[in-house]
């Protein structure tokens, strides 16, 4: 089989409920519609461990958290020294890998087998480093030290239109460094490409043209479920958490400013991929590259009053999934899958498309195998806010070890998980079914919540914002506003 070029597009923080042709008609996606409709759709993508550094793991891996070492977000690991990377595979076969954008590992500049990184680092300096490449770039037209003097923080949903000119955008940047890269190909080799955008993960800062699309929009309330009714102390300590933590956000005036400036940067990233795609054509490689645009994670965006990501709600695991595969690939397109996809399936199904083996280390699954997987099953953090996941194309069961407490949703006839039924008398033997599958996958400090084969949990928590000040973990306390970064 011919050696394909693939073009891997990913984006940060973008909930698969975020496009237009998933039936949102708020939201502006016209280039990802239209990759869709002559692409295929998956409409159950999962990212199981829903934040940045272990969700980047496991599409560069192909494997799972359990294999991969990390549902805690721990910055300083380091990849397994004997797991090879995507990247890496696609060299040993032979492929140029060139990277642009985000990478979120340790150190920053590891190249995780890649030939060569341009990186975006979102203003993170780890281990000596000084500047990543969206910096150097900056600084060499006069703006050193400016990629942040917008005001707007990195883990916060105020906005601003950009504070420079568009072509200082990381999102133009990143844009045009890859079409640069495409142009500049070895033409005696495929290529692996992945272009790695580092918004629309706040900061919330697109040109002001994308605003103004927006400007007469009206935004539907976020969903809010019943079971948000239930007084705090009965409530997930995970999700006492995360609500704390934008309390700013209690009107729908102010919701709404999040949600315009949240779909602005969305539809900017839609718009800067056609002149990716069209760099391809123009070079008359795009009929011959295998094309995904996938996310890290979603984004709750006001649902159920939480932003950000780190809980198994469904905006917040649920992905944008689309592949568009050359046409002598035999894949029927023009369609949407409802299978159950992770993130580990990526690295599979790129390889395959490709023409090269799998190896063996590889936990996914290629898209281009009939098979389906019955569920998959979630987990991040080993703290007090931990959360575990078991979630099939019907059903949903969450659960919290700190308060033993168990959410069960039935995620097919209710998307927005509006109806807990945990308590439903009816949903008992599911809820008993998927509580075992549940405790199947439960290993390490997790085995603590277990006694005589039942969940146990541990003692219910209310979470203490005051409380919280003292307890000597400096991060997201208010002072710093959320990590936010200043000029340099």
């Amino acid at each position: 089989m011919k050696k394909r070029n693939v073009l891997l597009i990913t984006a940060d923080q973008w909930s698969g409920n975020y496009l237009g042709c998933a039936g949102n008609r708020e939201i502006l996606t016209p280039s990802l519609d239209e990759l869709a409709r002559y692409g295929i759709r998956y409409t159950n993508a999962v990212s199981p461990t829903p934040v940045c550094i272990p969700a980047r793991r496991e599409l560069m891996l192909g494997v799972t958290s359990r294999t991969h070492g990390d549902r805690k977000f721990c910055e300083n690991l380091r990849m397994p020294a004997d797991i090879p990377t995507m990247a890496q595979v696609f060299r040993d076969n032979g492929y140029q890998a060139i990277a642009v954008g985000k990478l979120h590992v340790f150190p920053q500049r590891d190249r995780i087998g890649f030939d060569d990184v341009i990186l975006h680092e979102e203003g993170r300096h780890k281990e000596g480093m000084k500047q990543d490449d969206y910096e150097r770039f900056l600084a060499r037209h006069g703006h050193a030290g400016e990629e942040m003097a917008h005001g707007m923080c990195n883990n916060n949903y105020f906005y601003r239109p950009f504070h420079l000119d568009e072509t200082f955008t990381p999102t133009n940047w990143a844009t045009r460094e890859m079409c640069e890269q495409i142009l500049r190909r070895d033409p005696c080799k495929p290529a692996f490409w992945y272009l790695s955008y580092a918004a629309p993960h706040p900061p919330l800062a697109p040109p002001k043209e994308y605003l103004d699309f927006y400007n007469d929009a009206e935004f539907a309330d976020p969903p809010m479920g019943d079971w948000n009714e239930k007084d705090p102390e009965d409530l997930p300590f995970g999700y006492q958490y995360y609500r704390n933590l934008y309390a700013w956000f209690d009107s729908k005036q102010r919701r709404d400013m999040a949600k315009k400036a949240y779909y602005a940067t969305c539809t900017y990233i839609d718009h800067q991929i056609r002149l990716v795609i069209g760099t391809l054509r123009e070079q008359g490689l795009l009929e011959d590259t295998v094309i995904l645009f996938t996310a890290d994670h979603g984004e709750m965006l006001g649902t159920h009053g939480l932003f950000g990501k780190f809980l198994m709600y469904e905006n917040s695991v649920k992905i944008p999934f689309i592949l568009s595969p050359p046409a002598d690939c035999g894949m029927v397109c023009n369609r949407v899958d409802d299978r159950i996809v992770e993130l580990r399936d990526v690295m599979p199904t790129l390889l395959t498309l490709a023409g090269l083996e799998v190896p063996d280390h590889v936990e996914g699954t290629s898209l281009t195998e009939e098979s389906q997987r019955e569920y998959t099953y979630g987990e991040l953090w080993e703290d007090d806010r931990a959360t575990r996941m078991i979630r099939t194309k019907e059903w949903k069961l969450i659960y919290s070890p700190v308060g033993n407490i168990r959410q069960l949703f039935h995620i097919s006839e209710d998307p927005n998980e509006l109806h807990d039924l945990a308590d439903d008398p009816s949903c008992a033997k599911r809820l008993e079914e998927m509580t075992q599958q549940l405790i199947g996958h439960l290993y390490g400090s997790d085995t603590a919540f277990i006694k005589d084969g039942r969940l146990v949990g541990l003692p219910q928590k209310k979470y203490d914002f005051f409380a919280s000040l003292q307890d000597g973990n400096k991060l997201f306390q208010g002072r710093d506003m959320l990590l936010q970064r200043g000029i340099r």
